[in-house]
C-alpha cells in the first residue's frame, strides 16, 4: 500500500525545535521530490520546504528560510524536517508530501501526502 506517515509533532514553547519525520510506504523517495507542507487553524496550506529529487537542490518559504531544514535518508526511505527558533505563527498541521515529477512544485500540485502532525508553539 501507498502511502506517507508523519510523526514529531508535539507541543514546544517559542524558541524551541522539533524534528519531524516522514515515512513513505510502497514506493522510495530516490528520484522523486519531497516536501513539507503546514496548514494553519484557517487550513490554508503553505508549501515549507522541498528537496528536489532531479538535483538535490532545496527551496524554502521566506518564513522559514534560516530556521527549518529539510533531508531525506535513503537507507530507511524518511525525509526530515528539522525546525528550530519555532515561533507561535508556526502552529499548525504539517504535512509531507511527494511531486512524482522529481522537482519542487507549488503546493497545489502535490501528488500524495500523509495525514499530517500537529506541531503547536505556545508557552
Amino acid at each position: 500500500q501507498v502511502g506517507l506517515v508523519e510523526s514529531g509533532g508535539g507541543l514546544v514553547q517559542p524558541g524551541g525545535s522539533l524534528r519531524l519525520s516522514c515515512v513513505a510506504s510502497g514506493f522510495t523517495f530516490r528520484d522523486f521530490a519531497v516536501g513539507w507542507f503546514r496548514r494553519d487553524p484557517n487550513k490554508e496550506r503553505e508549501g515549507i520546504a522541498c528537496l528536489s529529487g532531479d538535483d538535490g537542490s532545496t527551496h524554502y518559504a521566506d518564513s522559514v528560510k534560516g530556521r527549518f531544514a529539510i533531508s531525506k535518508d535513503a537507507a530507511s526511505n524518511t525525509a526530515y524536517l528539522q525546525m528550530s527558533s519555532l515561533k507561535p505563527e508556526d502552529t499548525g498541521s504539517y504535512h509531507c508530501g511527494v511531486f512524482t515529477a522529481g522537482y519542487c512544485q507549488p503546493v497545489e500540485e502535490y501528488d500524495t501526502w500523509g495525514p499530517g502532525t500537529q506541531v503547536t508553539v505556545s508557552s
